[in-house]
């Protein structure tokens, strides 16, 4: 027995399956923490919610699945990602059939939707898992690549409407619920810990203050809830947006917001390989400037569909981009016993700055009836962010 189980971690050894298993996890998990807000058409309309209440719907999600990575971060360090991403698939299992059986309760909704965000939090079990099997000089395209898992918000904003449509509400969650029991499965099953790994056993506030102490922590932190918060706003709000704005039935919605996923998610994995070749800082001032740029470009509120599309798209990759910038940026400051750590509150910070713009979104929707002021601080906060990513980073590549 305990032959053929090292054989069978012989064979699960390598960087390449443990990077592609833990991609896929990301993907289903992402997939389950964003299946509030391809629907929110239906859950406006059937439950008569104002644009503010379905912004905060739709944003309640993200909240656990941004500070929910600081502990689970810590707790990766500690027990290694293979555990982690079993035991997240698992719970996560809980919180989606219940957001299923609550399509006629806002309230009922709003408190299992926050639970549904524990399926974020995968995102800083992750991160490290694959750094430790990687090379410093890989680790840009390896957290690009784990990074592209973020397309589970592009599968979930195109095929869980349909979804929805064809099987109904509470089908499709139960078929999450299977998906993520086996994703769990095959986790414990199939996937390793580097085995340069080591679990840190010190105590957790210690770690967290050593982690908060380290300037490298609050700088990309800034950076990432720019870059990443952009993408998880845009993803969760803009098939309200799209509704709303631009008239978008709730599949069209969906289809487009897809697109902007993927987008996204095809840059993050280039933004990991440019940071290997030329630099995470040049490709982070890549990022933020672009960013800044197409965000002017969208408070003029182009026309669907040739100029707003193509200007939506270009955001998504500039941010896409920015989020594999930022991860390169991390793996080249933090030693890899620390990243766990680090990358829980790096990733809160991202998943922070996607929670509040959508509940600005709505309100301001609300208020004036357009989303142009939306775009016009998106583009000074790009702005801010080059500007500050220059000057700090000037001499670190």
């Amino acid at each position: 027995m305990q032959s053929e189980t090292g054989e069978r971690g012989a064979r699960s050894g390598t960087p390449g399956r443990n990077l592609a298993l833990a991609t896929a996890a990301f993907t289903l998990t992402f997939w389950a923490w964003n299946m509030i807000a391809p629907l929110s058409r239906t859950y406006s309309e059937g439950l008569d919610l104002s644009p503010t209440q379905t912004s905060i719907l739709v944003a309640f999600p993200v909240l656990v699945g941004s500070l929910g990575r600081i502990p689970v971060g810590m707790l990766t360090d500690r027990y290694g990602g293979r555990t982690m991403f079993t035991a997240l698939c698992l719970i996560s299992i809980v919180p989606v059939f219940l957001v299923g059986i609550s399509g006629q309760s806002y309230t009922m909704l709003l408190v299992w939707g926050f639970f549904l965000g524990i399926a974020g939090t995968t995102f800083a079990i992750g991160i490290p898992f694959v750094n430790a099997w990687h090379e410093p000089n890989r680790r840009g395209f390896a957290t690009g690549v784990f990074g592209a898992g973020m397309g589970g918000t592009a599968l979930s904003a195109f095929l869980t409407p349909a979804l929805v449509g064809s099987l109904g509400l509470l089908t499709t969650h139960l078929l999450m619920c299977a998906a993520l029991a086996a994703m769990g499965a095959v986790m414990w099953l199939f996937s390793r810990d580097a085995p340069g790994w080591r679990p840190r056993t010190e105590p957790v506030l210690p770690r967290m203050r050593e982690a908060l102490k380290m300037k490298a922590t609050w700088q990309a932190s800034l950076l990432y809830a720019l870059a990443f918060g952009g993408f998880v706003a845009f993803s969760t709000y803009m098939p309200t947006l799209l509704a709303q704005d631009y008239g978008f039935e709730q599949a069209e919605a969906g289809l487009r917001t897809a697109g902007f996923a993927l987008a996204a998610v095809a840059a993050r994995p280039l933004g990991g390989v440019l940071s290997d070749r030329i630099g995470p800082v040049r490709v982070c001032l890549i990022s933020f400037f672009a960013t800044c740029l197409c965000a002017i470009a969208l408070t003029a509120r182009l026309p669907t569909e040739f100029p707003a599309g193509t200007v939506f798209v270009l955001t998504a990759i500039a941010l896409g981009l920015g989020t594999g910038g930022v991860f390169a940026l991390v793996a080249k400051l933090v030693e890899p016993s620390r990243v766990g750590t680090v990358t829980g509150l790096v990733g809160a910070a991202g998943g922070l700055g996607g929670y509040f713009p959508p509940l600005l979104m709505g309100m301001i929707y609300q208020a004036t009836g357009q989303y142009t002021l939306n775009f016009a601080m998106l583009a000074l906060a790009a702005l801010v962010a080059g500007v500050y990513t220059f000057w700090a980073f000037r001499n670190t590549d």
